[in-house]
């Protein structure tokens, strides 16, 4: 059973999240997003994944969404990924995959879901 969490040590939530995790018994591959950004194949399959639009990823009130222009309806979804890999700080926090399924830890115990 392989566990991995996109995670920001800096965000509340996220380590809320990875203690959550660590509570089931569960050691994570811990993937730092904002010093190693995801590309964009692998962030369409988490977005896949959670079944989500790059915009439901977003964090909107990072001052990078208004400067690049991203509330532009439009934009294509393969532009909002790419800005998203371009600007890791804009992907919402934290992500959590396990076995083809992941879970955006918002509140933390969503994740519970998938573990």
């Amino acid at each position: 059973m392989s566990v991995e969490i996109y995670h920001n040590p800096r965000c509340s939530k996220s380590r809320q999240t990875l203690e959550l995790i660590e509570k089931q018994g569960i050691e994570p591959k811990i993937t730092r997003y904002l010093d190693t950004p995801p590309d964009e194949a692998t962030l369409e399959g988490i977005l896949d994944m959670l079944n989500l639009e790059p915009r439901d990823l977003m964090r909107r009130k990072e001052k990078e969404y208004k400067e690049q222009g991203l509330d532009d309806p439009g934009l294509s979804r393969k532009e909002l990924i790419a800005a998203m890999v371009r600007f890791p700080k804009l992907i919402e926090r934290p992500i959590v995959i396990k076995d083809g399924k992941a879970a955006l830890g918002r509140p933390p115990e969503k994740v519970l879901e998938i573990l």
